[in-house]
């Protein structure tokens, strides 16, 4: 059996920083090895070796020991017509959320799921065959548009996560930021029906004042991303309520509303739907 990619923030370092990554001081560099528990991620990642996409999904579900309430499964619509949809889900965790997602659907729906999500998740091997990466900027910018689209056109089913970025605490309240059009505005165009989900749970305090912190600060750099696997750290053996809402037809996006607007609405339904669905 090959050796898996393990976790690397020296090579991640270089990789995203060129020349530049040599200036980075050793003791921030072995703080974010610690942060991101770099030894514990490889112990598992050596563990599953060349097992790969769903399968890692749950056994990472599995090693982290966590419990899930699974409400409105009954309606996941059936893709024995070859039609495929897109998921979209709230994003509280940035972590734990994404795998248990790709595993209730993966299983689902026979491992026929890819992800669009931030390019760093490529360094684990293990999911990376799940993702189109996504990287604004630089050279792979260029070709953002033309990856988004093969995704959608492509022949299995898409998770979001349109926040773009895991909840934060605005007005009181643990919730997404505005969500992006892209998944509107891109399942009309591929005719992909939108099946909303609803992901309960939160990070902790000092994620959230970490988060708003560096926005008050004008910090571009998302901070707060840095600690998100301590985050999944923290929520290993914890129970997650998911509540999967009824497909909403592609047609119904209509010109009466722009793809924002509609955004904004499946936003607002995503939230209802604790109270919504059946159990």
């Amino acid at each position: 059996m090959a050796q898996p990619y393990l976790i690397d923030i020296d090579q991640i370092l270089r990789n995203k920083m060129g020349r530049k990554a040599r200036f980075i001081p050793d003791f921030l560099v072995r703080y974010l090895k610690k942060t991101i528990h770099q030894d514990w991620l490889n112990q598992f990642i050596a563990k599953e070796g060349e097992i790969q996409g769903v399968q890692w999904l749950e056994d990472c579900m599995h090693h982290l020991d966590l419990k899930l309430n699974v409400h409105g499964l009954e309606n996941l619509p059936s893709d024995a017509d070859g039609r495929r949809f897109t998921f979209v889900s709230n994003h509280p965790l940035g972590g734990a959320d994404g795998v248990i997602l790709g595993a209730i659907l993966g299983r689902h729906y026979d491992g026929r799921i890819c992800y669009l999500a931030n390019d760093l998740l490529m360094n684990l091997t293990g999911i990376a065959p799940l993702f189109v990466p996504i990287n604004k900027t630089g050279r792979q910018g260029r070709e953002f548009p033309k990856m988004v689209n093969a995704a959608f056109a492509g022949d299995k089913h898409l998770i979001m996560f349109p926040a773009g970025l895991c909840s934060r605490r605005i007005d009181g309240q643990i919730q997404d930021v505005p969500w992006a059009k892209t998944f509107v505005s891109k399942s009309i165009e591929y005719q992909r029906d939108v099946v909303p989900i609803h992901f309960g749970g939160r990070n902790s305090d000092f994620f959230y004042r970490l988060a708003n912190w560096s926005k008050r600060l004008g910090i571009k750099f998302n901070l707060a991303m840095l600690y998100l696997v301590d985050e999944l750290y923290q929520h290993q053996h914890s129970t997650f309520d998911i509540h999967i809402g009824k497909p909403i037809p592609w047609q119904s996006f209509t010109s009466e509303k722009s793809p924002t607007a509609w955004a904004a609405e499946v936003r607002n339904l995503v939230y209802t739907l604790p109270s919504s669905v059946q159990h």
